[in-house]
């Protein structure tokens, strides 16, 4: 007597962008409305789930910094369970699944338990929120290179060594792109002084893409008091480099512009 083989379904990690729906790649659009499940991060609009299929059962597992969040075991189980069952399972990501999304370690787990899983990459939020200002991360006169770095270390990690990335930063006209790092700023604040002058560019964007965005440019050294006075937080992304400082030229340029009367 033949018994039938087990159900086995699939998995993709998707990456969903920084929530401007149109910035989705064709890939990232057909796994999401081929999925039968999708377990969707905090971060993906509205707009973006809504093109899944009618007959997805949608499960949001929400994951944001100081905030109570879905623990990652039992996202990971989830994700199991379902392709076991026979299930097309898409993890919605915001931005990009292996750019501080903890792709990496859902893949780990999904190879061990015997799931092959697949990745569609998304547009990280860090470079969206360049773009939106109008400015590159990398210029071959102010940056020949970027570092995307997370301001929230793991609980019993040192984190990052924010020194001697100043000194870096400033030795090889890096640009450094910062996040989660709104809670802890006024530290990496103080740390990235001690490597680079408090005159230094800065940009911080808020909700990268999304209609709601704000946005503030700055200096190193009024960083923190920046956020503050203009409000800004969670979630956002820091940019600390000499590219910034075409965002600054243009907005005086448009300043300048508006009080002529010119177009």
């Amino acid at each position: 007597m033949t018994h039938p083989l087990p159900l086995q379904g699939q998995c993709t990690l998707v990456g969903a962008g920084p929530g401007d729906p149109e910035l989705l790649t064709l890939k990232a659009l057909k796994a999401i409305q081929a999925a039968t499940v999708l377990l969707v991060d905090d971060l993906v609009s509205d707009e973006i789930v809504a093109m899944a299929s009618p007959s997805a059962r949608i499960v949001y597992v929400g994951k944001r910094g100081g905030c109570k969040s879905t623990p990652q075991a039992f996202i990971e189980k989830l994700m199991i369970t379902a392709v076991q069952e026979g299930e097309n399972v898409v993890r919605l990501k915001g931005g990009d699944p292996f750019i501080f999304g903890r792709g990496g370690e859902e893949v780990e787990h999904l190879r061990a338990a015997g799931i092959e899983v697949g990745v569609v990459n998304g547009i990280t939020s860090g470079l969206a929120a360049v773009t939106s200002l109008g400015v590159p991360l990398t210029h071959r006169e102010h940056a020949h290179g970027v570092v995307f770095v997370t301001g929230h270390a793991k609980p019993g990690d040192s984190g990052t060594d924010w020194r001697a990335l100043a000194a870096t930063a400033r030795s090889a006209k890096l640009t450094l792109v910062i996040y989660m790092g709104v809670s802890d700023a006024q530290h990496i604040q103080a740390e990235l002084l001690q490597g680079l002058p408090a005159s230094t560019p800065v940009a911080i964007v808020q909700r990268a893409s999304l209609p709601s965005q704000r946005h503030a440019t700055s200096t190193l050294g009024e960083l923190s008091a920046t956020l503050v006075r203009e409000g800004l937080g969670s979630p956002s992304v820091i940019v600390v480099g000499d590219v910034i400082s075409g965002v600054q030229a243009a907005l005086q340029t448009r300043s300048g512009e508006l009080r002529t009367g010119t177009h």
